[in-house]
Parts: C-alpha cells; sequence; structure tokens
C-alpha cells in the first residue's frame, strides 16, 4: 500500500479526459465504480464488506482519496483488496486526471473492479467526471431524508444510490418512502438500494447490481 500526493489536473478537457480513461479501463477489463457522499456516510463500512463478500468472485481495487491520512486505505489492504491511498493537496474532489495518476499507483493490474472512494462531499465530487462507468452515492440514515432537495446534482448525475445504516432506522426520523420518491423525480434511472453493512441487509441487492453493471459494460 502506498500514498500518493496529487494536485488538481487543471483542464478544460476533463470530460475528455474522462472519456478516453473510461474506454481504456474497459480495454483492460476494469470496471470502475465512483462512490461519492458526505463524510462519516458509511463508504468504506460499505466497501470493507462489498470486498468480503464478494472475494472469490472478482478481484478489487480501491482508490482511496482524502485530504489527509491513509487510514482507509490500510483497512482495505488488511481486508485483501489491492489498494491505494492519495491525497488531493486540498481539493474537494478527484477529476479524471487524478484518477487516473492514482490508478497507475496501483502495485498491480489485475484487478476487475476497482472502487474510487472520492473526497467525502456532497457538492464538489457531483461536478467532476472522474472516468468512472458508474457514478454511485451514499447517503446514511443520520443525515436525514432532505438531502436529494438541498443537494440535487448528486442526485442527478449518480446511476445508483445506496442508502446507508439501516440497522438504525428504530432511532432516526427518516422517510425512507420520501427520498425515494425525491430522487426518483431528480433522476427517473436512479437504482436504490437500502442496505446495512453490519447486518447485511440489502448487500445482495447492492452487490448483484455491481456485478451485473460490470457485465453490461463488458458486453457493450
Amino acid at each position: 500500500m502506498k500514498v500518493i500526493e496529487l494536485k488538481m489536473t487543471v483542464t478544460d478537457s476533463n470530460d475528455r479526459d474522462a472519456e478516453a480513461l473510461r474506454r481504456e479501463l474497459s480495454e483492460r477489463g476494469i470496471f470502475l465504480v465512483n462512490l461519492m457522499s458526505a463524510p462519516g456516510s458509511g463508504k468504506t463500512t460499505l466497501l470493507a464488506r462489498t470486498v468480503k463478500d464478494l472475494a472469490g468472485t472478482v478481484s478489487i481495487g480501491v482508490l482511496e482519496a482524502d485530504i489527509a491520512s491513509d487510514v482507509d486505505a490500510v483497512r482495505m489492504a488488511e481486508l485483501g483488496a489491492e489498494s491505494v491511498q492519495v491525497h488531493t493537496d486540498g481539493m474537494c474532489h478527484m477529476d479524471a486526471g487524478m484518477t487516473r495518476a492514482g490508478l497507475e499507483g496501483m502495485e498491480g493490474a489485475g484487478f476487475e473492479i476497482a472502487f474510487l472512494e472520492n473526497v467525502g462531499n456532497l457538492i464538489c465530487p457531483a461536478e467532476f467526471d472522474t472516468g468512472a462507468h458508474r457514478n454511485v452515492m451514499l447517503l446514511s440514515l443520520p443525515e436525514g431524508d432532505d438531502k436529494p432537495l438541498k443537494y440535487p446534482l448528486m442526485f442527478q448525475r449518480s446511476d445508483a444510490l445506496v442508502i446507508t445504516k439501516m440497522d438504525a432506522a428504530p432511532y432516526f426520523d427518516f422517510d425512507l418512502e420520501a427520498v425515494k420518491r425525491r430522487a426518483s423525480a431528480l433522476n427517473p434511472n436512479i437504482r436504490i438500494f437500502p442496505v446495512s453493512a453490519k447486518t447485511g441487509e440489502g448487500m445482495a441487492e447492492w452487490e448483484a447490481w455491481l456485478l451485473s453493471e460490470r457485465e453490461n459494460d463488458r458486453n457493450a
């Protein structure tokens, strides 16, 4: 496991860079998933459970993006995932060039699914194409059910919404159906997965979608 220091790619061609990276990854048989959320929503916990559940099914690489620290990358490496930590030089998001640099810093190239755990933020990450094949947003119960109203772009840009910490439902006034309605109004094609990485609730459905989307990309 290594740590890479990155600076934002200053370019007006990020969309072209992202599309080129997406094509290259597809040619190499790598399916890249961009995970976005606020800090504390459970991205690392969801990833840890997903890595353990899919062990022996697909090989997984994890690109951990943070302003500082390497604790998340260490955790992924301990679970057996190819893992690299990138520091974003204070930037609140990843772009395509930064994602490429991070992926190139991985020791091996044998993984089939790569996760980019983007910087914790509900605004900036949605504005930049990272070159991922799918964008996934996480929303945890403690954050409240009003987030589609406050941060619409994140929901509009995501292919899937994973609602995390469902085991805490008895303790929070969270209207799941309202979130589903609001998210679907912003993005009719969004897939919604209520899950608990702690108990396993909903994980099979989330992981089945992930594998299915990877297969769809391979056959495209």
